[in-house]
């Protein structure tokens, strides 16, 4: 009997049972997010924690403080989840552009942006189009 599609999936690792080393970066999370909990994906990650510290690190460059504002980052973010069929992206960022101002209108008005732009992208691949001139 199947236990369902996260069967494979490793169990996440709570902050109680965590190493040292783990728990530093599960602290640094918690208190660059300003939260009180890690969710599931670092803590699945943590079974290998130098894949924990580099993601993190990572996260922590690309959707910091930048040129381009957090909303912004945490749209790209979910339209480039729904794009690869991410839910558990498209659920946490969702959450987090929800928590940076998205309205519901802007959520609407995204879904139709990626589906445009997903659609778009196939016509131009499939036709092979040459790039105007004007684009470079």
């Amino acid at each position: 009997m199947s236990a369902g599609p996260q069967s494979a999936a490793a169990a996440p690792i709570e902050y109680a049972d965590a190493s040292a080393e783990v728990r530093a970066v599960y602290d640094d999370i918690m208190a660059t997010r300003k939260t009180d909990w890690v969710n599931n994906y670092w803590k699945v990650l943590a079974h290998h924690p130098p894949t924990l510290r580099r993601m993190w690190a990572n996260s922590k460059e690309v959707m910091g403080p930048g040129a381009l504002d957090p909303l912004t980052k945490e749209l790209i973010y979910m339209a480039v989840s729904v794009t690869n069929g991410c839910r558990y992206c498209i659920a946490s960022h969702g959450a987090a552009a929800r928590k940076k101002g998205m309205t519901p209108q802007q959520h609407a008005e995204l879904v139709a942006i990626i589906g445009l732009a997903n659609e778009t992208n196939r016509h131009a691949a499939a036709l092979d189009l040459q790039i105007d001139e004007q684009f470079r």
